[in-house]
Formats: C-alpha cells, sequence, structure tokens
C-alpha cells in the first residue's frame, strides 16, 4: 500500500520521474504518457461519475480502480523480471476485460441497431461518457505505441481498447437507451 506523507519531494524538478522500478525517465516518456493518459481518462470518469447514478455509477468506481491498476502496470516495465521483484507487481488480468465485455453486452441489449454514428452529446452523462471514450482512446493509442516500442502488458490494451466501447454504449445508455442520441447527418449543414 502507498503511504503519501508529503506530496511534494522535489524530485521531479528536473524534469525527469520514477517509474513503478525506480528508474528515472524523462516526464514526457513513452510509458510516462501512457500512464498519464490512462489517469486523465480516470479524472474524465470522476466527472462523469457527477452525473451517474446507482448501476452505471458502481460500474463507473469499479473502472476508476481498473485504471489505478492499469497506471500501476504501465509504469512498472520488463514483465520478465516480475518474478524476481521484492513484491508481485500489479499487472492487468482477462478477467477484467471479460467483465467489460460482459457488460457491454448487457447494456448494449437493450439499445436498437445504430443506423448513424453518434455525435457526442445528449444528457450531461452521455456528453461526460463521450469524453472519456475519447480520452481512452488516446490512452490506447499510447499504450499499442508503448507495447511496440517499449514492450508493456498486452491485457492493459485490451482493457483500453473495451473501455472506448464500455463507454460507447453506456453513452447510449445515458441518453435514454439510444432514444436521445444525437446523430450524425452527413453534409447536413452544407
Amino acid at each position: 500500500m502507498v503511504v503519501l506523507s508529503k506530496i511534494y519531494t522535489r524530485t521531479g524538478d528536473g524534469g525527469e520521474t520514477a517509474l513503478g522500478d525506480g528508474t528515472r525517465v524523462p516526464k514526457p516518456s513513452l510509458r510516462v504518457e501512457a500512464y498519464g493518459t490512462v489517469d486523465e481518462t480516470n479524472a474524465t470518469l470522476g466527472l462523469a461519475r457527477l452525473h451517474a447514478t446507482d448501476e452505471t455509477d458502481a460500474a463507473l468506481a469499479r473502472i476508476q480502480n481498473d485504471l489505478f491498476d492499469l497506471g500501476a502496470d504501465l509504469c512498472r516495465p520488463d514483465m520478465t523480471s516480475d518474478d524476481k521483484a521484492d513484491y508481485a507487481p500489479l499487472r492487468m488480468i482477462d478477467s477484467q476485460v471479460d467483465r467489460l465485455e460482459a457488460e457491454i453486452d448487457a447494456m448494449n441489449k437493450g439499445l436498437e441497431p445504430l443506423r448513424s454514428f453518434v455525435l457526442p452529446g445528449g444528457s450531461p452523462l452521455a456528453a461526460h461518457l463521450h469524453l472519456a471514450r475519447t480520452v481512452s482512446r488516446r490512452a490506447e493509442r499510447l499504450a499499442v505505441a508503448l507495447l511496440s516500442e517499449e514492450g508493456c502488458n498486452p491485457v492493459a490494451v485490451k482493457y483500453l481498447n473495451r473501455l472506448s466501447d464500455w463507454l460507447f454504449v453506456a453513452s447510449r445508455v445515458a441518453n435514454a437507451d439510444g432514444t436521445a442520441d444525437v446523430l450524425w447527418v452527413p453534409g447536413a449543414s452544407r
């Protein structure tokens, strides 16, 4: 568990930060960008939760916790040395992805198939979920680049891919089960 008694350390004043294994890297490194964007996704979910109730709020709370797991996973490079670590590093696992898929399937059952692309908007909750979806897509792109260039847990990438799908379907549910979706009308403002 983390114990934070002092918030500032001054160790990052030179433009570097420590990864989960203690390695110091430049703050704009790909790994830091990836887990920083996961953190940004989490913050947008905090905004969405201001408008969520009941099961949607509970699901978003679970996802926020997962995103901290995901950040902890991404900030710890070199999965090959996990078994030599002083404590087992936290890694994303397939059951977290499976849960998102099951929730997507359950939410999607009550929705009519789309006949057009959906514009971000509608209810306040849907608009915030769309914002979170776009930020999670950026986090996914960075995680894919990280996987390719330095390596990371591929389950983290899968989770981010499913998360953006989850957020899209949840936004439709938040728009009166899709009946209040704002649909794209190609060329409507020409």
